[in-house]
């Protein structure tokens, strides 16, 4: 079953990476703040997954809300002149190093 999650990561990529996609300057730190939520989303989903208690709800819910909570935190950073975005940045690379090394080690466990 995980190698339909690695085939469709990959498939992903290579589509992502195939499209000539170019943002404005401006959008850069909504749009890295949003990626890095949505990968904390789905590295808890994987997680959750493996520790087998992944919920499908809970998992579209929080993608959608941290992603748009992040891009929302930083555009009101802008707005007040405060680098806000920074707090997500550390809250979102936190808890991704924390999924990842839970996952890590339920690997080593298991195999």
């Amino acid at each position: 079953m995980w190698w339909i999650t690695l085939f469709c990561l990959l498939l992903g990529l290579l589509i992502g990476f195939q499209l000539p996609l170019l943002l404005p300057v401006v959008y850069a730190k909504y749009m890295s703040i949003a990626v890095l939520a949505a990968l904390d989303s789905v590295f808890g989903a994987i997680r959750g997954y493996m520790e087998d208690s992944f919920d499908n709800t809970i998992f579209i819910s929080g993608f959608i809300f941290n992603t748009l909570l992040a891009a929302g935190l930083a555009y009101i950073g802008d707005r007040l002149g405060v680098e806000l975005y920074l707090a997500a940045v550390v809250v979102f690379g936190v808890r991704l190093f924390q999924n990842l090394a839970i996952i890590r080690r339920y690997l080593f466990k298991k195999y």
